[in-house]
């Protein structure tokens, strides 16, 4: 069976080849869910320290790890190099309050290779054969300040020499419930090193909570000869875990240490979460059950297969299998079916991937293929019943009464109630959905996979997500904070992958999203337009610390921020439901009036932007030929006060994505439509300008909406097409290089101070781990990317622009948009060095193909140099790269 056909087979997320996936979070403590104390501190709450001895309550983290659908039963590879001094069971990192640029993994893996119904998944952790320098880790963070690198594993020495294991973990699906995986680790280093494999087999806790008393059970036997678990679930059923060879069994329960973390005189349970790790690293006889030969262990909740190996030679490869049944299993686990789905399904991903991107070369095509793999992965349970997380469990004490006020967080969102597979920002920094996050994530997952681009889109709108008012959850951290709104985009997007690929769109999807949409935008008219004057606020809007102060906090003496970009955006959410509900007006009338009035919302827009802001003052400057933010008040005597914040950042960019065709179809077979188009052009011709035209041959009629006419567009990008401001070798920065040596801006009567800074932030605004003040962040790059070839598209090559600005060299828009998609493609791509930009000074830029070889898709790029910084495992919106380098969106044009 090929990869294409499993996909058929699986529509839906309850498609038996998606039960199983890697679905296990890279991490879990530390997150919101798990955050139970007065004052929302979730790092210090549930350190990383306390994670191998207490229980989670919402989820599950492993290395390599793969994990139900639903969260139950989990794999996971545990590791001991006999020298840690606790087992390898997940990846450290370090908290927001210990990085000097906020919360940061100090690991190193990367994901090689996956199919998109994870019958097929590659990933390479590296483990050093010292051991692991946790404490000396944060001892470099500490002493770093916000000008310095951040402090990595490879700054410790302990990697030096190539003194490290390789593990490469691979699965392959026999069946869609039977699971063959395999465990090579492969010692670089020039001596000889012992090493421990501990696969891993566990269930989530969700019987200490005082909600659901049924206990699942792990027995571990060698009765006959075999080396299996027996795993017995209510919900899930059977399944054996088979594994090769005869490894010592161990066996203990998922059960929190309280003793040891809280002081209780006795365990509720005799065996706790890090019974295994005493008995190993601690070589404690009584902490976990031993299982002998030919027996078999009592119930337990939690166990592992020790492979032991005291030295692996230089260059030698260690290997174990292991096989997860279901049912009773049997006695040729590792037989010809094992290895035959081992080849079959690495040939098969082959032959899936020579599809995906054909007219690419071959270093392309390696990273698409990584690119995609690293999206797969980033596929997560992800369990939050919000009601129950703040009114405390049961059998714990109540929870704090701070957690009930007005302000707390995600006090708002008690109708929220999720357990779903969803697409991740970040494996380890980001481990929960983000909504325009996962919005940018589906347009390369339709790719591969329009089925889950489909449900995740769906998913974000039903109503345990959205909230009653309309508005789409943010993120974790607090849901009620607002991204942009690229929703309806990002349907668009999907809809159309699908189309040109089948023949066929799926209207049914389009429609379901567009209806929850409609409550989404009256949300944003109702709540962020509070002047009712077509301009919007919108807070941080998803760029963190673009501006010189938090546009999120409320300013002093009544100002308020009109943003540029809030207001661009919404411009462009109403051309994306404007283009929806045309596209479903085709097939039936009804959606044409709804047509009507985003287009009327559009040029309403529009007009507010360029001519009747607040005291009469535009987001538009003429003398800058720039788009800025605004603040504004209301005076005593009534008037209005209002003043532009002249900072140059990807907030005045927005304006260009606000551009959509209206096809000649649409004036042939919606008459309804271009009648009423035509009558408010009549009653309000100062709207035209927001219009192109174009008639062609034959007398059919197309035209052009764009918030930005001609003139203003020309000027926008003349900035933006200057080196010297927004135009990289690698992309279009965030901020305008033009404040390198900082600029003063007044705010609300204050004196604020803004540099350009084209690497990792150095302000503590948010956490100080992201930063827009400079570096090249593929998701607004993309969408410059697919306006340029919009205005390609109407224009014809009529519209031109100077590339760079001041070379004298005229190219196309569409030109223009094909230049930026290489420059960004170009940050993975070898360069006339053989170095990927991406690499920069990051240890992957050794020397070395052990390094050179891999390749992160990191969250964010140095403005200057290309190099990847910010979460080492965005493969999220970073993946779009695979559509940049497949044609998209040129390959769509008509």
């Amino acid at each position: 069976m090929s990869e294409q056909e499993r996909l058929a087979q699986s529509p839906t997320a309850a498609s038996p080849w998606r039960l199983w996936g890697p679905y296990l979070a890279a991490r879990q403590w530390g997150t919101v869910r798990e955050d139970y104390s007065a004052n929302g501190d979730a790092w210090g709450y549930f350190p990383f320290d306390q994670a191998r001895s207490r229980a989670y309550r919402w989820g599950e983290d492993g290395i390599a790890g793969v994990c139900d659908r639903h969260g139950f039963l989990n794999l996971g590879v545990a590791l001991w190099n006999g020298r840690d001094e606790i087992l390898k069971e997940r990846y450290f990192g370090l908290t927001n309050a210990e990085g000097n640029h906020g919360e940061d993994v100090k690991e190193h893996w990367w994901i090689t290779d996956g199919t998109p119904t994870h019958s097929w998944m590659q990933l390479v952790y590296r483990y050093p054969q010292a051991a692991f320098p946790y404490a000396r880790l944060r001892e470099l963070a500490a002493a770093a300040g916000r000008h310095e690198r951040e402090p990595e594993l490879s700054d410790t020495g302990v990697l030096d020499g190539d003194r490290f294991f390789d593990v490469r973990v691979t699965y392959a699906k026999a069946g869609p419930d039977d699971l063959c995986v395999e465990i090579e680790a492969t010692n670089h280093g020039p001596d000889a090193a012992p090493l421990h494999l501990l696969p891993q087999v566990w269930f989530r806790n969700t019987w200490s909570w005082g909600r659901d008393a049924r206990r699942p059970a792990l027995i571990a036997s060698t009765v006959d000869g075999w080396s299996r678990v027996l795993a017995e679930h209510a919900l899930l059923g059977r399944y054996t875990v088979h594994f090769d060879g005869a490894p010592q069994l161990l066996v203990t329960d998922n059960e929190t240490d309280e003793a040891l973390l809280f002081g209780r005189a006795v365990n509720p349970s005799r065996f706790t979460k890090a019974g295994i790790d005493d008995h190993v690293v601690g070589g404690k006889a009584d902490t976990c059950q031993v299982v002998q030969p030919g027996g078999a262990s009592q119930p337990g909740t939690k166990a592992a297969a020790w492979y032991r190996f005291d030295s692996v030679a230089p260059g030698e490869s260690v290997k174990v299998k292991l096989r997860l049944i279901a049912g009773d299993g049997h006695g040729r686990a590792f037989g010809r079916t094992f290895l035959a789905a081992m080849w079959e399904r690495r040939e098969e991903a082959d032959e899936f991937y020579a599809g995906v991107a054909p007219d690419s070369s071959a270093e392309e095509q390696k990273v698409v293929r990584r690119a995609l793999a690293g999206l797969l992965w980033t596929k997560q349970h992800y369990r939050f019943r919000v009601r129950e997380w703040l009114e405390g469990d049961p059998a714990h004490p109540p929870a704090p009464h701070e957690r009930h006020g007005p302000h707390a967080r995600n006090a708002h969102w008690k109708h929220m109630d999720v357990a779903d597979v969803l697409s991740m920002p970040d494996e380890w920094e980001y481990p929960w959905f983000a909504a325009w996050d996962l919005a940018f994530h589906m347009v390369p997952f339709a790719m591969v996979d329009p089925a889950f681009a489909k449900d995740q889109l769906l998913l974000m709108c039903r109503e345990w997500l959205m909230h009653p008012d309309g508005q789409l959850p943010a993120y974790e951290w607090e849901f009620g904070d607002v991204n942009p709104p690229v929703h309806a985009w990002a349907t668009l997007q999907v809809y159309r992958a699908e189309q040109e690929a089948t023949g066929n769109g799926d209207r049914v999807f389009l429609a379901r999203v567009f209806h929850k949409l409609l409550l989404n935008f009256s949300w944003w008219v109702n709540r962020k337009d509070p002047g009712g004057n077509y301009l919007f606020e919108g807070g941080f809007l998803g760029m963190d610390n673009i501006g010189p102060v938090n546009r999120s906090a409320p300013l002093a003496g009544g100002w308020r921020f009109e943003q540029s970009d809030a207001t661009s955006w919404m411009a462009t959410y109403a051309l994306h439901l404007m283009r929806i509900a045309l596209e479903l007006a085709r097939h039936d009338e009804a959606y044409a009036d709804v047509a009507t009035k985003f287009v009327e919302h559009f040029l309403s827009i529009a007009q507010a932007s360029t001519h009747f802001g607040s005291a009469n003052r535009p987001i538009w400057d003429e003398e800058d030929g720039f788009c800025y933010d605004l603040v504004s008040r209301v005076l005593p005597g009534g008037g209005v006060e209002a003043q532009p914040v002249r900072v140059r950042s990807m907030v005045g960019l927005i304006p260009v994505l606000a551009v959509a065709p209206l096809d000649p179809w649409v004036f042939t077979e919606l008459p309804d439509f271009a009648d009423r188009l035509n009558y408010l052009l009549r009653r309000q011709p100062e709207f035209g300008q927001f219009l192109t035209w174009h008639t062609a041959a034959d007398g059919t009629r197309s035209a052009l909406l764009s918030l930005l006419d001609e003139r203003k567009l020309r000027r926008v990008l003349s900035r933006m097409f200057d080196e010297s401001e927004f135009l990289s070798p690698h992309g279009i920065r965030s901020l305008s290089a033009a404040h390198r040596d900082g600029l003063d801006v007044e705010i609300a009567g204050a004196q604020h101070r803004i540099e350009y800074e084209p690497g990792e932030s150095r302000t503590p605004m948010f956490g100080g781990n992201s930063n827009w003040r400079g570096p090249i962040w593929f998701p607004t790059n993309a969408l410059l990317v697919e306006a340029l070839s919009a205005l390609e598209d109407f224009h014809r090559g009529a519209v031109t622009v100077e590339l760079p600005t001041g070379s004298g060299r005229k190219v196309s828009a569409g030109e223009a948009a094909a230049d930026l998609a290489r420059r960004l493609a170009g940050l993975f791509l070898p360069g006339p060095d053989g170095g990927r930009p991406a690499h920069g000074k990051r240890v992957e830029a050794r020397d070395s193909p052990l390094w050179s070889d891999h390749i992160t898709f990191s969250e964010y790029f140095d403005g200057d140099t290309g190099e990847g910084l910010g979460a080492a495992h965005q493969t999220g919106w970073t993946a779009l790269v695979a559509v940049l380098l497949a044609g998209w969106p040129g390959a769509r044009r008509k």
